[in-house]
């Protein structure tokens, strides 16, 4: 789960990061009144933000200074509503304002390849990491983190050396580096991220902008984190599906896609999305995975799921046999079907391979489903699954 900025922000002053003042409004007035509260510690002097989850809003008009509050009110009408990158301004930070001497670089995230945490860190803040890393890679340090140590002292310390800071700059930094390795670890982070970190006129270290992203596998461990959940964003199919503990991403395609297993259903769609070209462009509708179960419930809420979305002209059901046995995930489908009804009237592709595939194609030859259709191989089906998709 990515984090609007204002809610990074929250989550660095709760565990001592040095940040700014800033509130976040939803309409003109109240950016305007929360201007005239946080402008008195910086001259009258705010920033009005755009809160979107897409990088660009500076280019974009997303954000703008504010030398006084009714100048927050202009500012504040304008980019409310403002389309950034395909996402709706619904809200603004109104963030107090800094004179800034220099801008840094600091983030950890976690590092798949390597399996260990990576901290990258630059003295040259403010601009698109990613074209700093490209253009200039000897600018940002690279430093791996020891997830059994994270970042004290001493691996703050080899950060800031790499980074290339003068003595006295760098023990200011060491500090606010290892209390936001607290924030990434007490938080269960993915990423942690400052751009820009300043040192201000008056020589103190301050983190202006942040982004996190959270583990949502973590979710258990931190009741409080579902308050930071945007609904407005949410699909409402994801939401639905979330609530059934179904792990489902809507896509923008006409073929629904339920699959046992996260492997099996990328590739499911990979071939169904190569299946689709000779067929008009058909495209998965979905990322589906059931898991290793696959009863009658859990195959009634997935199929209701994907059968909510009018996108979805045919389904594909992928399933690999294993620990739950074919013939108990053919007994899931036509319970699903039951308990669905027969008011639907898009077809059902199913695939069916691994323990005990005879006896589940069996059984659904048997239940004779007029929606149903078997397909030995993983191809015939999604080739079958797109022609549907597009005849309907």
């Amino acid at each position: 789960m990515d984090l609007f900025e204002y809610q990074a922000r929250d989550m660095f002053e709760k565990h001592g990061v040095p940040v700014l003042a800033g509130a976040v409004a939803t309409t003109p007035e109240e950016a305007k009144e929360a201007a005239e509260r946080i402008g008195t510690a910086s001259g009258g002097v705010t920033v009005v933000k755009a809160q979107v989850k897409t990088g660009g809003r500076g280019k974009a008009g997303g954000v703008k200074v504010a030398k006084t509050a009714d100048e927050a009110f202009e500012h504040a009408s304008a980019i409310l509503g403002m389309d950034i990158k395909g996402h709706t301004v619904h809200r603004v930070m109104i963030a107090q304002g800094a004179r800034i001497a220099e801008e840094y670089y600091f983030s950890i995230l976690l590092d798949r390849a390597n399996r260990t945490y990576l901290a990258m860190c630059s003295k040259e803040g403010g601009m698109e990491i990613e074209q700093l890393a490209v253009e200039r890679p000897e600018a940002l340090a690279r430093i791996a983190v020891d997830p059994n140590v994270g970042i004290d002292d001493a691996k703050a310390r080899e950060i800031v050396e790499a980074a290339g800071f003068d003595a006295d700059t760098a023990a200011k930094i060491e500090p606010v580096l290892t209390t936001l390795w607290t924030v990434y670890r007490e938080e269960d982070a993915t990423l942690v991220e400052v751009n820009p970190l300043v040192k201000t006129e008056d020589g103190e270290i301050v983190a202006l902008d942040g982004k996190v992203s959270l583990d949502a596998n973590a979710g258990f461990r931190h009741p409080d984190h579902e308050a930071l959940e945007d609904s407005g964003e949410t699909d409402p199919l994801e939401a639905a599906a979330k609530e059934k503990d179904l792990n489902y991403v809507k896509l923008d395609g006409s073929v629904g896609i339920i699959g046992n297993g996260a492997g099996l259903v990328m590739s499911t769609l990979d071939v169904v999305a190569y299946a689709g070209e000779v067929f008009g462009g058909q495209k998965p509708a979905n990322f589906l995975d059931i898991g290793g179960g696959a009863s009658a419930e859990v195959m009634a809420n997935g199929l209701h799921i994907i059968l909510s979305d009018p996108q979805v002209k045919s389904v594909f059901v992928n399933v690999f046999g294993g620990i739950t046995a074919c013939d108990a995930v053919a007994n899931g489908i036509v319970g699903a079907l039951d308990a669905l009804g027969d008011e639907e009237d898009r077809a059902l592709v199913v695939r069916l391979d691994g323990n005990n595939v005879e006896e589940g194609r069996r059984i659904l030859a048997e239940r004779n489903h007029p929606r149903v259709i078997i397909e030995e191989t993983m191809d015939g089906a999604a080739r079958k699954a797109a022609e549907l998709a597009s005849q309907n």
